[in-house]
């Protein structure tokens, strides 16, 4: 009885008391049935032998009234007693089983490839990749999120957390070639993202590394980077950017600035991609995670959306309700109702004695 009234906006704190209520009609039948005394009394039936049947009529009369009444206020009173109370407002509680997410970003010179497109205008990897990211990142809003970047050695853009838009600023500052190191350490960016996920006690905790490259660098290889993350139950999403093979290049000024034509476009040249994409499945099979080879950005924007659906985060909402007390309501009226059957019983409708 108790969970059928909790899910309206009455709700009694005492709901047994309302049991009483089933006397209420049980009241009116015997006082109808009953009828009314006479105030009189008469020493012969035979003087009042023509209005002995109105003695019988409840519903009509001053009596009648003065039994509602009655009636009204023991129904008030067992209302109160019920202790009823009024939904005030409703508070969502949500608790979250979110995932621990560090996104390992290539920033090598091999970023500057023209391979993708962004609105029919060839553009660099990186410009799309950040795209594509800012995406998953806004998607991923109950996760702690975090950023390596890499190139001949990995630094640390952004530690795990749940302000997202400090996040994405720090993903808007990245460049191509800002890490003096040259080359291409994926084993040792796999390191640092593990390091600041070993610790972490969310129920999953993911690496997602893009690279357009080969491992050169580093201390640490890509296979053992990854035995350590699945030692700590860290999964790998590895994602290949690019087109293997010949690509558009820029071409770069003396002083490392992109050469441009006159009316500003970027002049591009060829050079070799090489994207090491077996060492990319091989990393994430030891981490039970997945790889993947995007060679354009609906491609790349189409693995990272499955990448969200692969690691959902599971949410469970909690309600609350905020509830007033207003017994003092129907125990005020009441008492009111008695107080004033009482009155009008000893004052203006008093019985002869």
């Amino acid at each position: 009885m108790r969970a059928m009234l909790e899910k309206l906006p009455l709700v009694f704190e005492s709901p047994y008391w309302l049991w009483l209520l089933l006397l209420v009609p049980v009241l009116l039948i015997l006082k109808g049935r009953s009828g009314q005394s006479s105030a009189v009394r008469f020493p012969s039936i035979g003087l009042v032998a023509g209005i002995a049947g109105r003695g019988r009529t409840f519903w009509g009369g001053i009596p009648g009234l003065l039994f509602l009444l009655k009636v009204a206020a023991f129904a008030l009173l067992i209302l109160a007693l019920g202790r009823p109370k009024w939904r005030k407002d409703t508070i969502a509680e949500q608790e979250r089983s979110g995932v621990d997410i560090v996104l390992a970003l290539d920033l090598s010179g091999s970023m500057w490839a023209h391979d993708f497109k962004k609105k029919g205008k060839a553009v660099d990897r990186l410009t799309v990749v950040r795209g594509v990211i800012r995406d998953f990142i806004q998607a991923r809003k109950d996760d702690r999120i975090g950023i390596v970047a890499f190139s001949g050695a990995p630094y640390l853009v952004s530690p795990l957390t749940l302000n997202h838009d400090w996040v994405m600023e720090n993903l808007e500052r990245l460049r191509i070639g800002s890490i003096p190191e040259q080359g291409t350490a994926i084993g040792s960016a796999i390191g640092m993202a593990v390091n600041r996920l070993n610790n972490q006690k969310s129920k999953s905790r993911l690496i997602v590394l893009l690279t357009d490259g080969a491992n050169n660098q580093g201390q640490i290889e890509p296979a053992q980077a990854a035995e350590a993350a699945s030692s700590f139950g860290i999964k790998i999403y590895a994602v290949g950017a690019g087109e293997k093979g010949v690509v558009d290049f820029p071409r770069f000024n003396p002083d490392g600035s992109l050469r441009r034509s006159p009316s500003g476009e970027v002049l591009l040249g060829k050079a070799k991609s090489d994207i090491d994409l077996e060492t990319l499945a091989k990393v994430a099979d030891l981490t039970g995670g997945k790889s993947f080879h995007a060679k354009n950005a609906k491609a790349l924007s189409r693995i990272y959306k499955e990448i969200d659906q692969l690691e959902k985060t599971e949410k469970k909402l909690n309600i609350r309700y905020n509830y007033r007390d207003i017994y003092t309501w129907p125990l005020l009226l009441g008492l009111g109702i008695f107080l004033l059957e009482q009155t009008l019983v000893n004052t203006r409708f008093r019985k002869l004695p």
